[in-house]
């Protein structure tokens, strides 16, 4: 039940997620529990380092200049700042400091900056990660020269979908710049989105995509999508209350990722504001062990510590970091 695959088919997907919801979620936690531990969640910061501007026309995404809502486009943050950011992350119980610019890629130019961003970081003892678009071999290089842990680089939505979301590049782009980053030996943070308004055979296409890659990504991060008005799908979805993804789906996709995807790190990512306590629970019980903390992402809303602290207080849940050390401090 736990064997970690990469032959899965789309039919053996589909039939997980036409389990009965309570056999479904079970299977997951039994594969959850024999690679992760039980009650831990790592908690992440998640901050945006280079906001808007960005020339690719995700339909999700306030960030893009295709989009009308008003962000305002700012340089790249100063070294100093994300350090500064970092810091307070790790006071508030983040071990995972996650930075994010609004880039189709990097510049060279912006690469010095990003690299010591990245050594800064790791230098307090958090884990990195970065998400700055497509990458070069050489970029993917420098990142993993200054000790990058993690690159995150989402497919987004299934594959034969893809081009209804996202005009400005393509699928294989994406295939392209995750195998820059395993080959840079660059850990793979990629998932993508849900509550698009895709069927339930595209949610079922977009894991397949993951876990039939070469090497599951080592963090999966599943979206719900944050309807922004004055983007293509915000705007599209404003007046169809039904495309939103219902709950007891949502916690299906994080379950099938789990089954599918065992010893990867399953990230409650956006859309978690507007989840109930108990469907936050119930995505816990099916797998998910990472989550974003704080009051924002990168540009919208999030729970924010306190919430998640009493949450995690009704639950039994222990921060991972906070986990890791009472089991040491058990064996001493």
């Amino acid at each position: 039940m736990s064997e970690t695959r990469n032959d899965w088919t789309r039919e053996e997907i589909a039939a997980l997620f036409d389990l009965p919801f309570t056999e479904l979620v079970f299977r997951a936690a039994e594969v959850h529990r024999a690679h992760h531990a039980a009650n831990a969640v790592q908690l992440s910061t998640l901050l945006s380092i280079k906001t808007g501007g960005c020339p690719e026309d995700c339909g999700y995404c306030n960030q893009s200049t295709h989009a009308e809502t008003g962000l305002k486009a700012t340089k790249l943050m100063d070294v100093r700042a994300v350090l500064q950011a970092a810091a307070q992350a790790k006071d508030s119980g983040s071990s995972r400091f996650c930075m994010g610019a609004a880039w189709r890629n990097p510049k060279d130019r912006d690469m010095p900056a990003i690299v010591e961003m990245v050594k800064g970081v790791r230098g307090m003892g958090m884990e990195t990660c970065m998400t700055l678009g497509m990458l070069t071999e050489k970029q993917a290089g420098m990142l993993a020269d200054a000790g990058l842990d993690y690159y995150n680089h989402n497919i987004d939505t299934a594959p034969e979908r893809y081009g209804e979301v996202i005009s400005t590049r393509t699928f294989e782009d994406r295939l392209e710049t995750l195998e820059h980053v395993r080959e840079a030996g660059i850990n793979v943070c990629c998932g993508g989105i849900v509550g698009m308004g895709e069927t339930r055979a595209d949610r079922v296409g977009f894991l397949h995509a993951l876990a039939t890659l070469p090497r599951h990504p080592e963090s999966v991060p599943v979206n719900a999508l944050v309807p922004v008005k004055g983007t293509v799908l915000g705007d599209m979805l404003a007046d169809t209350p039904l495309a939103k993804i219902d709950e007891i789906e949502f916690v299906r996709t994080v379950a099938v990722a789990r089954i599918t995807m065992p010893e990867s790190m399953v990230r409650l990512s956006a859309g978690r504001e507007s989840m109930s306590d108990s469907t936050q629970a119930l995505c816990f019980l099916a797998g998910a062990n990472s989550i974003f903390t704080g009051e924002k992402l990168l540009t919208t809303g999030n729970a924010g510590d306190d919430k998640d602290a009493a949450l995690f207080a009704r639950l039994g849940i222990m921060p991972m970091a906070a986990a890791c050390k009472a089991e040491l401090e058990a064996a001493e």
